[in-house]
């Protein structure tokens, strides 16, 4: 377990202060549950999955999103609530899906993106707020919590994204990979907002990959593709340095349009994708901090490809 250092300001946003504050420790240090949520079995779903930590056993929510749509993005409020957001239902949409945590209870945000857009990604600052970026634009949307209001970030991505993939070290930094065919990840400091963009990028040019981050130790970018080769690969950015390195043991298979989410400090997950004419309901767990892959028993409820993954976890 590693235990980040926090500055004052941020102490008041921390779940795990506030877990701490209110004798609630078991909170922080099990997690809850990771979510799938949508995509395309074949045509637009409106499934999500839920997979309770440590069991990593699934059950199917009864009320899933409010609308069947796919190539969708998510992010997550630790402890508080998960967001559901864009996508494509046959036209691109706005429309955000909020799920309470722990009850899982839906509501729908009054103000959605800022624009219709599909092929986003999320990642956030658990505890302050939520970012939705790109959806082939350089938009980052940024809702804060708990009031769920939003601003768009005068500084956006570097370049259109399409597919890349957001992961966040909480209360230090969010990092979305761009994808649309390139190697490029910007990184956002949570102080200001302010975007860099990493020296070293993702280890090859890649398109429909997804990402997760075990929060204050490193992200991961897995999957995708590459000059139309499914890619098993995962890229592993270590904090704070934002160093790279390849895991010397990729996915179980390579494959595209697949999603991912994580229980800090625990394990990382990554599930769902295509490969050719294959969809797949295969989800890989990478135990942290080593590293080691398995793959649960039970998969995604149906092969699925495009989907957003978000948790409930112990940030």
């Amino acid at each position: 377990m590693t235990i980040k250092s926090l500055s004052s300001s941020s102490l008041t946003n921390n779940v795990f202060y506030r877990s701490l504050l209110a004798g609630n420790a078991k909170a922080y240090f099990g997690g809850v549950a990771g979510y799938f949520a949508g995509g395309s079995t074949g045509s637009s779903v409106t499934t999500v999955d839920k997979f309770a930590f440590p069991s990593d056993s699934r059950t199917t929510l009864a009320t899933g999103l409010s609308v069947a749509r796919r190539n969708l993005g998510a992010t997550a409020n630790s402890q508080v609530a998960g967001y559901v957001g864009g996508g494509n239902t046959g036209s691109t949409v706005s429309t955000i899906d909020k799920f309470a945590f722990p009850g899982d209870t839906r509501t729908t945000l009054g103000s959605g993106l800022s624009t219709s857009r599909q092929a986003l990604s999320g990642m956030a600052n658990s505890g302050v707020a939520g970012y939705f970026g790109g959806g082939f634009s350089t938009t980052v949307d940024k809702f804060a919590f708990p009031a769920d209001t939003r601003t768009t970030l005068a500084t956006g991505l570097s370049a259109s994204s399409e597919n890349g993939g957001g992961a966040a070290n909480s209360g230090v930094a969010g990092y979305f990979g761009i994808g649309a065919g390139n190697s490029t990840v910007n990184k956002f400091s949570f102080s200001d907002d302010s975007r860099t963009t990493l020296a070293t990028g993702l280890s090859s040019n890649n398109l429909y990959l997804t990402a997760m981050a075990n929060s204050g130790v490193a992200a991961y970018f897995a999957g995708g593709t590459n000059g139309g080769l499914k890619l098993d690969r995962v890229d592993k950015f270590a904090f704070p340095s934002d160093s790279r390195t390849t895991l010397a043991t990729g996915l179980s298979v390579g494959r595209e349009y697949l999603a991912a989410m994580a229980n800090s400090s625990f394990a990382g997950y990554v599930g769902g994708g295509r490969n050719g004419g294959t969809l797949y309901t295969t989800i890989d767990s990478f135990a942290f901090p080593s590293d080691s892959r398995t793959t649960l028993g039970a998969g995604l409820s149906a092969g699925n490809y495009t989907l957003a993954g978000m948790a409930n976890e112990n940030l």
